[in-house]
């Protein structure tokens, strides 16, 4: 996991049979913004070799805070450190908790049925169009129930799909069954459960990961953990948590300032993102990130985790009862 202090960026151009080439290339540091300039010349000048030797390179990075291209760290103001876990504010505002080797599974339930869910009922559908054609004995009102299939096939599988839902229980209780699932097969392992405003976080408590190791993908997976979160996670090295509230949720409707909200941000333009964190820090202390559920498993926390629990529980607000956003 890589949380820089200090950015900086590099232009090198190359003139190759009337042509010009431009490459540019970030760089960072812990250590100087000197450093971090240093970084970014000696990246800008290793991807030129390559572009030269005929490798196939972006002319740029983008100035992404938290994205999912590998080698670039994560892009974000450093609010306080703890040892090996640093707190970030993201690019609408938010702060996250960041830790190299303390499990976090971010589980977020669906706004809309899985797409083979939503295959499934539009193939239905349309042997409903092909039988209704069929047993009336006319084209016309085959392709006429075939046609509103098509049309109505997103509104029915929601609608079957919150049925489904309902049936066994909701999403949220399939989930704890997941969670249920995965321990009796894990005895070894504790899992504190949390509930946020889109689904379910678990922490790992009875040692630490990386995350590349494959034991890391398997819990994901079995526990139906957010794509996208497996994919930065495995990126940039390092497990996340957002622990405070998203600002849209606590009735701030403006971006913070300057826009877009990318780190670093010029000095000049530091009173304005300062006056917007400060509205939004205000508005944030009557909520909480999550609640906390439970805690399942061995009952073993590791001592190298219970730090991180502390902090994430502090922050987070999770065992206060508040309204999460």
């Amino acid at each position: 996991m890589i949380v820089p202090q200090y950015w900086a960026e590099a232009r090198v151009q190359h003139k190759q049979r009337g042509r010009q080439i431009t490459l540019r290339r970030f760089g960072w540091s812990d250590e100087s913004q000197a450093d971090a300039q240093a970084n970014a010349d000696r990246r800008a000048q290793e991807a030129l070799e390559q572009v030269l030797g005929g490798k196939q390179l972006e002319r740029s990075e983008p100035k992404i805070p938290y994205n999912g291209a590998e080698g670039i760290p994560i892009r974000e103001e450093i609010v306080s450190r703890h040892g090996a876990t640093i707190i970030t504010r993201n690019s609408y505002g938010a702060r996250c908790l960041n830790t190299p080797d303390v499990l976090f599974v971010d589980i977020d339930f669906p706004d809309s049925p899985p797409f083979r869910f939503t295959i499934f009922v539009f193939v239905l559908l349309q042997l409903c169009a092909i039988a209704a054609g069929y047993f009336n004995h006319s084209k016309f009102i085959g392709i006429a129930f075939a046609i509103l299939s098509l049309l109505f096939c997103s509104a029915v599988s929601g609608e079957l799909y919150r049925l489904v839902m309902k049936m066994q229980g909701g999403i949220e209780r399939l989930t704890s069954a997941r969670i249920a699932h995965f321990l009796a097969q894990h005895p070894d392992w504790n899992l504190r459960v949390y509930k946020t405003p889109a689904g379910m976080r678990v922490l790992v408590t009875h040692r630490t990961f990386s995350p590349a190791q494959a034991e890391v993908q398997q819990c994901f997976d079995a526990l139906g953990a957010d794509p996208m979160y497996a994919a930065m996670c495995r990126n940039q090295q390092c497990f996340r948590a957002r622990v405070s509230p998203k600002p849209w949720r606590i009735g701030i409707g403006d971006h913070m300032r300057p826009r877009p909200g990318n780190w670093p941000v010029a000095a000049e333009r530091m009173p304005l993102r300062q006056a917007w964190i400060e509205k939004y820090e205000a508005a944030a202390k009557p909520y909480a990130a999550c609640t906390f559920i439970e805690s399942k498993g061995s009952g073993v926390t590791h001592v190298d985790v219970a730090a991180v629990v502390e902090l994430h529980d502090q922050m987070s607000r999770a065992g206060r009862q508040l309204q999460i956003a």
